[in-house]
């Protein structure tokens, strides 16, 4: 046994959650969205707050965080996406109709279930590209249950159909029967149980438990209602820079908290993730300048931003047009090829940043050629990208 200066034993005391509360009892959550330019890393830094604000597991391996769910909205993403639809199901020559939980509903079921076992994890819904679907008519009720009280549970309840309980016990991982006469059965051990009862003898052992949340979730469900419990979070992503994009409300936005990710953010991610600094490999002819040559990504990325400023007057919503360090993702050596920047960050400069007036490329493509171009095509300007990045980089 280990002594201390006054001749004390040491003595390790060790505490277990069946005593003292898990660390996640205290975890906030967050309901936010992401906003900023182009690869500035939205989704990099994502992850980042579901590993050290939620607590979160990132498998490694698999890429995959624990307990989310992430989607994407688009133009043709509807609340049938995000709830749950009714959809056909072909079993030999017979066609019925199932229920599929919708993104949230499947989350949810998550979250709920975690409370009703009182596991102390958190979960997390992940929406990427939030404007580009229509975000209030994606939400529909669902809009009522941002708003949050101070114990971090919705402020409210909304219904739910018979269809989308019977979807959200799925998401909980019961397995709902729904009988012909309109009752839903759980089955449980080779048993059918009614959801009523089935209900009943787990409130009796939540009670036993002193599990306070879980039997919230029971009384929630025994009014065919839901709210969003206070162990589910919500990020989402925006690129403000995208031309084709849904109108957020101000109603909307008020919901959330918002994040701006930084340029300068997205460069300190990219330089600790990569050892090395990154690299741009350009190749010229032999005729031209020789061997291939590595450019520093990071200087480049600066110095197309600070061309970008210097002709704000020419170019709308300036700060959104500006690129972030994450525009194009390295290979695992800390490489990116010239193909990926002709085919990502010289189009993007083309077709969005300078669409209006092809100007400002003009003038730096003459000087590197030493005669006036006029860029009519496209093919036009990436004939000289080697030349327009190695100018840049060395200027």
């Amino acid at each position: 046994m280990r002594y201390n200066k006054l001749n004390l034993p040491l003595i390790k005391l060790t505490f277990t959650s069946k005593y003292f509360p898990s660390m996640t009892d205290n975890i906030k959550p967050i309901q936010k969205i992401l906003f900023g330019c182009p690869g500035t890393g939205k989704s990099y830094k994502i992850r980042e707050i579901a590993e050290k604000q939620l607590n979160i597991i990132f498998d490694s391996d698999t890429k995959i965080l624990k307990n989310t769910v992430k989607t994407v909205f688009h133009p043709e993403y509807t609340y049938g996406d995000f709830m749950g639809k009714l959809l056909p199901l072909t079993q030999g020559h017979n066609v019925m109709y199932k229920f599929y939980p919708g993104h949230f509903l499947k989350v949810l079921g998550m979250a709920y279930r975690g409370l009703i076992e009182g596991n102390n994890e958190h979960y997390l819904l992940v929406i990427d590209e939030l404007n580009l679907g229509n975000a209030a008519a994606i939400f529909g009720t669902v809009f009522q249950l941002l708003d949050r009280e101070s114990d971090h549970w919705s402020s409210y309840e909304v219904d739910l159909s018979e269809m989308e309980l019977v979807g959200l016990l799925n998401s909980m991982g019961y397995k709902p029967d729904v009988q012909t006469d309109g009752s839903i059965m759980i089955k449980e051990e080779g048993k059918n149980i009614q959801f009523d009862k089935f209900r009943e003898e787990l409130e009796i052992d939540l009670k036993s438990k002193n599990n306070s949340n879980g039997l919230r979730v029971l009384e929630i469900l025994k009014q065919n209602k839901i709210s969003i419990p206070n162990n589910l979070s919500i990020l989402a992503t925006i690129n403000t820079s995208d031309e084709s994009i849904y109108y957020l409300d101000s109603a909307f936005k008020r919901r959330w908290d918002w994040q701006y990710i930084s340029i300068e953010s997205s460069r300190y991610m990219l330089e600790s993730k990569y050892d090395t600094s990154v690299q741009l490999v350009v190749h010229f002819d032999e005729d031209e300048a020789g061997d291939d040559k590595l450019l520093e990504w990071v200087l480049i990325i600066e110095k197309i931003n600070k061309i970008i400023i210097n002709n704000s007057n020419l170019i709308r919503r300036i700060e959104d047009k500006q690129i972030g360090f994450w525009f194009i993702k390295p290979n695992g050596d800390g490489k990116i090829d010239l193909e990926e920047v002709n085919d990502k960050l010289m189009f993007y400069l083309w077709d969005s940043v300078f669409a209006r007036d092809k100007r400002p490329l003009e003038r730096i493509i003459s000087e590197i050629v030493k005669e006036d171009i006029k860029l009519i095509t496209y093919d036009n300007f990436i004939e000289n990208t080697a030349k327009f990045l190695y100018y840049i980089a060395k200027s």
